[in-house]
């Protein structure tokens, strides 16, 4: 059986000789799709790559201490075998580019430097050790830079340097696609764009186009260039951001260190951005790139909103209709073809108008066949989730329904998944609460990785996997809070030992979300704080002796607030940003230049 797809995230300072197994992507459900796609079949390892240096000695210390030094990131099946190293062969010859002329689209690929800083999801009040990386990027039209998402993660400084130059440039990121796996950069030192010469994008390519990858991997410090040729484009698992979008399968060699450079075709076009590869010993020489279908969608989204707003999803769970008598009792006729709705997400928009057994035969004109596939080019076919994912989010899309046998035309407003456990949580560092030690936050997919490691969907409580695989979101702030861990002390003894249990409500009150849990605490005026578990567990406390005791056990731990700032008071969240703005301000009279700030707390 085929390998599963999975995506190896490149990190910096790993050791290239010491790939690491890190936590599988667990993408169960997929909205446009009815069935899970995780089954089981040998272990694929799908590298997304940034390359890092072995002499780094943050990273030999944070692999020493079982950090993840090289976070790869995958889609896979479990209980892999052991992955053996990619070798290397003859492979095709390379487009006909010539690396010396001034005109050679190697011209507009750069170095990417950046600097991580990952939050701790585990202990939510902090931020774990700085690491840094490098990976390659592209220059486009507007004076911007192409790169992946997974080079720019948790960022604190991004700098870039262009093919031939010993200066380093700082890059702002204007915007992150992390479903995508695509970042947009750019330089305000106008030194950086001299001369400069943007690449020209291409059209998608055909079977066995050779293409040419360009970037900066692993190996040496100068630019490399492999070659390959298209060998398959279908609807692909893109592990950083747990999505499914267009992808294309090379065979050219894509290693740590190329994610984010360009792809390009025999005429100089870059056709696609490097951004995964699949590991596996029974595969040689599979590389992904996404192709510019998907990357003017993220360009087109941005320019159009000044932001990134995501790709939209269709909101339902479906079922192929490829037995003849599911067809018959859901009243299809022999020209009757689609796919059957299993489940619609509640914060969707097709919830009002789609129900469990409708038939959704066609989308936006195009006949949906009974697997789930579309007509895609000549002689080929491809999952309908790509129809969906060429659209934008607020955009309308008619659908033809056969509802009780009956067939109905729909149009709905397309949006942006809401998970009711986020695969990620765009940069933005984890909700926290404390109140006598007992520390409170929501479920995420980073949050189970940090928790259990690479296995997080095997070694999870069983019931926050359900949550995380199978429930879906009934409003969008709707959150899983759980208690994350106890901090030891007088006032909450004996509940030392529950972790990670969901909380169902507090005085009789049910729980949405964090935001419940903390007004409902600042708020109680009961003599105790009674607290409904999972598995009918309790913790009760003396309300009085619970807030009196907080600030001594965050003393106790060097905790300085007792909850993120997006749980704050209004007032108070605004004394906390005036104190930032006043620092900042003595910085930039101090130093006469105007501090560069990203929000990090």
């Amino acid at each position: 059986m085929a390998p599963k797809l999975r995506r190896v995230h490149a990190q910096p300072g790993a050791n290239p000789s010491q790939t690491q197994d890190v936590p599988d992507i667990v993408s169960t459900e997929h909205p446009d799709e009815g069935i899970p796609f995780r089954t089981s079949v040998k272990r694929g390892l799908l590298e997304l790559n940034t390359k890092s240096s072995p002499s780094n000695p943050i990273f030999r210390e944070r692999s020493r201490r079982g950090a993840q030094a090289d976070p790869i990131e995958v889609i896979d099946q479990r209980r892999a075998p052991k992955i053996a190293p990619i070798e290397h062969r003859a492979r095709v010859q390379p487009a006909s580019l010539d690396p010396k002329a001034s005109d050679s689209p190697y011209e507009a690929v750069v170095k990417v430097f950046a600097i991580h800083c990952e939050p701790n999801f585990s202990l939510p009040w902090q931020r774990k050790r700085q690491f840094s990386s490098s990976s390659s990027g592209f220059i486009i039209p507007g004076k911007r830079i192409l790169t992946n998402a997974h080079c720019v993660a948790d960022y604190t400084q991004v700098k870039v340097k262009r093919r031939g130059s010993d200066v380093k440039y700082v890059a702002q990121v204007l915007a992150v696609a992390t479903e995508g796996d695509m970042a947009l950069l750019t330089v305000e030192n106008d030194d950086f764009w001299q001369e400069s010469e943007p690449v020209t994008f291409g059209g998608l390519p055909q079977l066995q186009d050779a293409v040419t990858v360009a970037g900066y991997p692993i190996g040496g410090d100068t630019m490399s260039v492999t070659s390959g040729v298209v060998s398959r484009i279908e609807v692909t698992a893109y592990v950083h951001g747990s999505a499914e979008l267009l992808g294309i399968q090379i065979d050219a060699a894509i290693n740590s260190g190329n994610s984010g450079g360009p792809a390009f075709n025999e005429q100089g076009e870059c056709v696609g951005i490097a951004f995964q590869s699949l590991k596996h010993e029974d595969a040689e020489n599979i590389g992904y790139i996404i192709p510019t279908p998907v990357v003017w969608h993220f360009i087109q989204d941005y320019e159009k909103n000044a932001k990134y707003t995501g790709f939209p999803c269709l909101g339902i769970d479906w079922q192929k209709l490829e037995n003849p008598d599911l067809r018959e009792t859901l009243k299809m006729t022999g020209d009757h073809k689609g796919v059957m709705v299993r489940r619609v997400e509640p914060t969707s928009a097709a919830f009002r108008v789609l129900e469990h057994n409708d038939v959704l035969m066609a989308f936006d004109g195009v006949p949906i066949a009974n697997d789930g596939t579309v007509p895609f080019r000549s002689g080929e076919r491809i999952s309908f989730s790509y129809l969906i994912s060429q659209k934008f989010v607020g955009e309308e899309s008619e659908l033809r329904i056969l509802k009780k046998g009956k067939e109905v035309n729909l149009k709905i407003k397309l949006q942006a998944p809401i998970k009711l456990v986020p695969f990620h949580t765009d940069g933005k560092p984890p909700s926290y609460f404390i109140v006598a030690g007992l520390v409170f936050t929501a479920v995420t997919v980073p949050y189970l990785r940090s928790e259990y490691g690479k296995e997080y969907d095997f070694d999870a409580p069983v019931r926050l996997l359900e949550k995380m695989m199978h429930a879906l979101a009934d409003s969008k702030k709707q959150q899983v809070v759980v208690l994350s861990q106890v901090l030891a002390a007088e006032v909450n003894i004996g509940y030392e030992d529950i972790i990670n249990t969901q909380v169902e409500a507090v005085n009789g009150q049910k729980i949405t979300n964090l935001q419940d849990l903390v007004q409902i605490v600042d708020h109680c005026k009961s003599e105790y704080l009674d607290l409904d578990l999972d598995h009918k567990q309790k913790v009760v406390l003396h309300t009085q002796r619970a807030k009196l005791a907080t600030q001594e056990i965050m003393t106790i731990h060097c905790i300085s607030l007792d909850r993120s700032i997006d749980l704050m008071p209004e007032s108070r969240a605004e004394g906390l940003v005036v104190n930032t703005e006043v620092a900042c301000a003595k910085e930039e009279e101090n130093t006469g230049a105007k501090p560069k700030r990203r929000n990090i707390l």
